[in-house]
């Protein structure tokens, strides 16, 4: 499964960059997003027809 990721803006709440990761990759980026303190949007990614 894959998922959208999206680092969000401190002041707003913007998106402010967005990326397409596997499943193994989501605890990683969680974890350096806390660390530093940086907020996330998460969702599944949509899936095109394979």
């Amino acid at each position: 499964m894959r998922f959208e990721i999206m680092r969000l803006d401190d002041v707003d709440g913007t998106p402010v960059d967005t990326t397409v990761v596997d499943a193994a990759s989501v605890n990683r980026i969680v974890q350096q997003a806390a660390s530093i303190g940086q907020r996330l949007w998460i969702r599944p990614a949509g899936n095109a027809a394979s």
